[in-house]
């Protein structure tokens, strides 16, 4: 509910973090529209310089995309490679599966060298869990990201489902060492490729304040239309009119005075108090946790009996998740966009963040449901199909809701998403961190 911008404690032109005028209803903002759907308004505003990857075409940001998403893609595939061949792995080198169960992924003969992996590994592949996630934010409007950012979860969390699909047979008929060879071969390409293809998307950009914009007031039962005045935008840097140059694009370094690694880190460990960062955190946590029970028991699970299924089977087993990947990215994504525009259009044109929270009721059945049927439908032996369903009915939960966390924390404190997705990482990781080694 809104009150009239005059009867608030707020400062003029101060509005809530996350709440945005999405909708044009009445054709009066003064700001830049999406091309092919005039009555939306580009969220952030793009400023005039084309090397703004808001204003880069479309060409250009559908490779950056393939770029994050194939790195995203094959390092997942990375640390995922070790579920199917739990067992296997175990009886040949000594590693007992509660430590394998701690880490992922690698050639080895004690604990000691796992252990070290884990770290080396950690420090190497963490990247895939923040960057592609910002530079969605970097490429797309407020409309658009959803879609985007299911895209991300999509390969962020196929990538590891769909690895123990290839290795099972991997194992089976080239040995249990290749499971970790191969994917050694696909990073090495993918480097390859990055190292020609992708580019920088941070940008430096003014602070776009909106004058008028309506302001939450809990005890308002009505909506007072308001006059949207233009945006006003600060510049914190004079906008470049010249487009860079190929080797300019993939330029490795790019001095940022404003950027203070030691600020940044501070400011993300605040941000721990912050009630929304932290409960993006603890949500994405929580559903990473579900991935991790899965992957953790399913080897164990199928290659035991009743069900005594081969490296290969239990890698097949994994196609379930896949197609509950596919379809939660569609639907937290896709949809989310199709909602979050819908429910603006009620809204008087505006959306709030929290409108992205509502296909958060889809997990409420799809959680328990799920754990459910995975964990008491193994301790009693069903037939294998109830298993399988049950591993991709969590895979469909556990992707709705890393997908929904990150757009509920960007949507609400987006111009300091980058620092917040770190924050939420943190939070993320040490849940993981917990339920693996428990």
């Amino acid at each position: 509910m809104y009150n009239d911008v005059t009867n608030s404690t707020r400062p003029l032109g101060v509005a809530i973090p996350g709440t945005v005028h999405l909708v044009d209803l009445d054709h009066t903002v003064q700001s830049r529209h999406a091309q092919t759907r005039q009555d939306i308004v580009l969220d952030p505003t793009p400023s005039s310089d084309p090397n703004d990857p808001l204003n880069w075409s479309p060409r250009r940001k559908l490779v950056s995309l393939i770029c994050q998403n194939l790195y995203t893609w094959f390092a997942g595939i990375s640390v995922s490679t070790v579920y199917s061949v739990l067992v296997p792995l175990s009886e040949a080198t000594g590693v007992s599966t509660d430590t394998l169960n701690q880490g992922t992924g690698a050639y080895v003969k004690s604990n000691r060298a796992w252990i070290a992996k884990c770290i080396l590994q950690g420090f190497f592949v963490a990247p895939i869990e923040a960057l592609p996630e910002l530079s969605v934010t970097d490429l797309y409007f407020t409309h658009e990201r959803g879609t985007y950012m299911g895209i991300y979860a999509f390969t962020l969390a196929g990538s590891n489902y769909f690895a123990p699909v290839i290795c099972g047979f991997i194992a089976e008929y080239q040995g249990w060492k290749w499971v970790f060879y191969w994917p050694a071969v696909f990073l090495g390409a993918a480097l390859i490729f990055l190292l020609l293809f992708m580019e920088e998307t941070n940008y430096s950009r003014g602070v776009t304040v909106t004058p008028g914009l309506p302001v939450m007031h809990s005890a308002a039962q009505e909506k007072v239309p308001l006059a949207t005045p233009a945006p006003q935008t600060v510049d914190v840097a004079e906008a470049s009119t010249v487009s860079k140059t190929y080797f300019q694009k993939l330029s490795v370094w790019n001095f940022n005075p404003s950027q203070n690694m030691i600020r940044h880190a501070i400011q993300s460990v605040s941000f721990l108090g912050w009630p929304v960062i932290f409960y993006a955190g603890f949500s994405y946590g929580s559903y990473l946790v579900l991935f991790n029970v899965l992957n953790a028991t399913a080897s164990i699970i199928l290659s035991a009996e009743p069900y005594n299924f081969a490296s290969s089977m239990v890698g097949l087993s994994y196609l379930s998740c896949c197609i509950g990947v596919i379809i939660a990215a569609f639907v937290s994504g896709r949809i989310s966009d199709w909602l979050t525009i819908k429910l603006a259009r009620h809204n008087g044109g505006i959306m709030e963040s929290e409108q992205r929270l509502w296909p958060f009721a889809i997990c409420i059945i799809t959680v328990p449901g799920s754990l459910i049927l995975w964990g008491v439908g193994a301790q009693h032996g069903i037939h294998w199909f109830g298993l399988i369903f049950g591993m991709g009915s969590l895979a469909f939960t556990s992707t709705m809701g890393i997908t929904l966390s990150v757009n509920y924390l960007v949507d609400s404190y987006h111009d300091i998403s980058s620092d917040a997705l770190v924050t939420v990482i943190l939070v993320r990781n040490t849940m993981s961190f917990a339920i693996g080694y428990g």
